[in-house]
């Protein structure tokens, strides 16, 4: 069918703009059905009960690292129902050798531990937060349904897209992780799009008058849901964000996006799997509160380091292109 414009309102091309994923995924958050997985077998993690006392701490913004089981932690967090935003970017089960935690469960009892800490995150959240996991492709499809069990609202399924994939010729290489956004309360939530605008391919690539147009924001659209370009990359080697002796480290570009698109300055953010400590770093650079969360005390006491020592060293990322293609200039016409 073709498409059809709208004409009841005033819109540069008069497009009609389509209701999408969003009622569907509201629906699902309320429709009360009950969703059986894997790992729902497996004895659910009674935490330890106990008075937190933080590992790291420091003010101007308020700052804590605890060590522990995230899931121990959560349970027992003085803000519990008041964190606004939480970032996760949990072990994968890859057996990678973190420091202490085994990463090499069975597949029920990695499930189970996931829907754990999931429980916990979502217990932290005020009703109005925000919830983002980073997850590759075995455990995504798990972790949307178990949130939509539980009854928050998918607001987009992001791809982190990278260009340096492991090689391999067994399968297609893998080159990105899925960035799941989800909210308690999709209608009253924080969400801060002129924050996170970024040239939009219009303007960058076909000089269109059309995005010059508009009544504001000229030129400048929110990100698309595939996420690439300038320091957005796998942080690798002599790249000055690498923090030598941790795995998997997410660049300050990517929590950058997040923090200021579903944050207000002095707002408490949260990371359960803190590793080499970019989440709370960018969070404590652009002035919101922040705890983050480790298992093992040496990774604890190097993001730590980073910090409040080091902060946030690549800040001025937003606001550019991520344009493939090179500048089309617009052909003379012919005299």
């Amino acid at each position: 069918m073709a498409e059809q414009k709208n004409t009841l309102f005033d819109r540069p091309g008069g497009y009609a703009m389509p209701a999408g994923a969003g009622p569907a995924n509201r629906q699902d958050a309320t429709s009360g059905e009950t969703i059986v997985l894997g790992g729902d077998s497996e004895p659910v993690h009674q935490a330890k009960p106990g008075v937190l006392v933080p590992s790291f701490e420091a003010a101007d913004p308020d700052t804590r690292v605890y060590t522990g089981d995230c899931r121990d932690v959560l349970a027992n967090l003085p803000d519990r129902g008041e964190v606004d935003l939480i970032f996760a970017d949990p072990p994968f089960n890859w057996d990678v050798p973190y420091d202490e935690w085994q990463d090499n469960m069975s597949r029920s009892q990695y499930e189970r531990f996931t829907y754990d800490w999931l429980d916990g995150c979502i217990e932290a959240l005020s009703p109005t937060g925000s919830l983002w996991v980073n997850i590759p492709d075995d455990t995504a499809a798990e972790i949307v349904l178990h949130l939509k069990r539980r009854g928050l609202t998918m607001i987009n399924w992001c791809i982190w897209h990278f260009r340096f994939g492991q090689c391999r010729h067994s399968s297609f290489i893998m080159s990105k992780v899925h960035v799941l956004y989800f909210a308690k309360d999709p209608d009253n939530r924080t969400w801060n799009p002129d924050e996170i605008l970024e040239q939009s391919d219009r303007a960058s690539i076909y000089n269109d008058a059309r995005t010059m147009a508009k009544d504001s924001n000229k030129g400048m659209r929110v990100p698309m849901d595939v996420w690439y370009g300038p320091y957005l990359g796998r942080i690798q080697g002599n790249n000055k964000e690498r923090r030598h002796g941790h795995h998997n480290q997410i660049p300050e570009a990517y929590l950058e996006r997040v923090i200021r698109s579903c944050s207000n300055e002095g707002d408490l953010v949260l990371d359960p799997f803190l590793g080499s400590g970019t989440t709370v770093t960018v969070a404590r650079a652009l002035s919101r509160r922040g705890i983050g969360i480790e298992y093992a005390e040496a990774t604890a006491a190097s993001a730590w380091e980073r910090i409040n020592e080091i902060g946030m060293v690549r800040t001025g990322t937003t606001g550019g292109s991520s344009a493939i293609h090179p500048t089309r200039g617009r052909k003379k016409a012919k005299s």
